[in-house]
């Protein structure tokens, strides 16, 4: 910013406020340093707790006397997947054991786990999908510690 206005030909034209010549670092020069944050403790999904603090998206509560709930929304589904269908009818035709592929099972796990954090009058809720049964306990596990922390 040391270099003069090549505008300076049209009268209408001045540099901005708080740009130009002598007017303090531009663009390129070190910035000022801030503090730095701590590192979360514990993190469930947006909510994290950093030293005493429940930080959510939608501020922060003090983690002394936190209520912390936890849901689980989730439910496995079970069926016969299409390739033993075809696997039954191919092999029923040579044979009867050909039945036999029908015993197979697909499990899949769908739905979500919902935690509940409520302290200082604030209420924050976050889902976590749930991609296996036991997403709910490694949730519990989390939410567990949580509670020790906020005694």
């Amino acid at each position: 910013m040391s270099e003069p206005n090549p505008y300076t030909s049209d009268p209408g034209y001045q540099w901005g406020p708080g740009y130009g010549p002598g007017h303090g670092p531009g663009y390129g020069y070190p910035q000022p340093q801030y503090a730095p944050v701590a590192a979360p403790t514990l993190q469930i999904g947006d909510i994290a707790i950093v030293g005493d603090q429940i930080v959510t998206p939608s501020g922060t509560m003090p983690l002394k006397g936190a209520v912390w709930n936890a849901m689980d929304m989730s439910r496995v589904e079970e069926k016969i997947p299409p390739v033993a269908i075809v696997l039954a009818v191919v092999f029923f035709l040579f044979c009867l054991l050909g039945l036999l592929f029908l015993l197979m099972k697909e499990r899949q796990t769908t739905g979500y786990v919902q935690v509940t954090v409520t302290s200082a009058g604030r209420h924050h809720s976050v889902l976590i999908p749930a991609t296996t049964p036991d997403t709910f306990f490694g949730v519990m596990n989390q939410i567990n510690y949580a509670r020790t922390l906020s005694i």
